[in-house]
């Protein structure tokens, strides 16, 4: 009978955590947009099996995985602002420039009801595969530590789904694509989805001074 010998990847959590009343963004990067389509619906399908609602789902994208920290703390930054507005859209009519005012810009017909409610938790999603130059450790290193930062300055748990592979291979196994003798391997992108849950959940009870 056959084992696997791996230790690695995420053990599942005794607890089921409830996302139905948390909001979750999800902001992604369009390099290598085969493997960030998986991984976004990885997470996208962990958050729904949680109880989160499809509505407390935002998916925003920009460029490249440089861009994914200044989208995440602007994105926490506008949550805040969008608490118990009435806009169109989930993040028009917003002023991004550092004061929580709205921009004038007048809305259109069909104002509707926003979130009363900021993000519980961020998913940050790009893929890095290491080139011919420095820039791969450049990328790697400034982006990890910006988006470790923005967690720590905002209490928002921002979940780090950046893939950092050496080779296409090693990336496209990370998000159940493989094409090669170890087989498809596993979309990451479902772990993400399930952090985000269970580290939204317990930022909600420590904020309130409970716990386990």
């Amino acid at each position: 009978m056959s084992t696997d010998k791996t230790i690695k990847g995420l053990v599942k959590s005794d607890v089921d955590y409830d996302g139905s009343s948390l909001r979750v963004a999800i902001v992604h990067a369009r390099w290598n947009k085969v493997i960030i389509d998986a991984l976004v619906a990885g997470a996208v399908e962990k958050l729904k099996e949680r109880g989160v609602k499809e509505s407390n789902i935002v998916i925003e994208s920009v460029p490249g995985s440089f861009e994914l920290p200044l989208a995440c703390s602007r994105m926490i930054a506008g949550s805040h602002i969008q608490t118990g507005s009435n806009v169109t859209d989930l993040l028009g009519g917003l002023n991004f420039g550092g004061s929580p005012s709205r921009t004038g810009t007048p809305a259109p017909a069909g104002v509707a009801n926003m979130p009363s409610q900021p993000f519980d938790a961020v998913i940050a999603i790009g893929v890095l595969i290491k080139g011919a130059t420095m820039h791969f450790e450049y990328i790697c290193d400034s982006v990890s530590q910006a988006l470790m930062r923005i967690q720590l300055d905002t209490g928002v748990p921002v979940v780090f789904g950046v893939l950092t592979a050496l080779t296409d291979d090693q990336a496209l196994e990370r998000a159940g694509l493989g094409r090669g003798a170890n087989g498809k391997g596993h979309n990451h992108g479902e772990d993400w989805g399930l952090a985000a849950v269970e580290m939204g959940s317990h930022v909600r009870r420590w904020n309130q001074g409970q716990f386990a």
